[in-house]
């Protein structure tokens, strides 16, 4: 038990590791090999083409999106992001005591007084 907490510093330990990371690379590299060998190769029209979840193409792909879509979006993942942090205090609050609590209250007051400014600039607004 004690043998695997020492710390060793030959290449020796290094050594499982190599063997793992050898195999892996090795395997990866047989699959992609046996895929490409015994794949179909069959290079008809309609397998070329763009496939669109069934639907035709039509049109040119270069058309302007309208900016409340990115925005949203970016929203979207600047609260997710700022929720994630509320994990680290649900599961220690009882050891962080008040000082942590006040802390999480400023947070929330900072997240909070974000989203009252989008909202007030109208950045949900879908309507122009």
């Amino acid at each position: 038990m004690f043998y695997l907490l020492q710390t060793s510093t030959d290449s020796g330990s290094y050594l499982p590791v190599a063997i793992q990371v050898l195999i892996a690379v090795g395997l990866v590299a047989f699959l992609l090999f046996v895929t490409h060998m015994l794949g179909p190769k069959r290079k008809t029209s309609d397998k070329l083409q763009n496939f669109a979840s069934g639907i035709q193409t039509h049109g040119d792909a270069r058309q302007p999106m309208a900016i409340k879509y990115f925005l949203t979006a970016i929203l979207f993942v600047l609260f997710d992001v700022e929720v994630i942090f509320f994990y680290p205090y649900a599961v220690n609050f009882k050891d962080l005591g008040w000082s942590g609590f006040w802390a999480v209250v400023i947070f929330v007051g900072f997240f909070f007084s974000g989203f009252i400014y989008i909202i007030k600039k109208g950045a949900l607004k879908w309507e122009d």
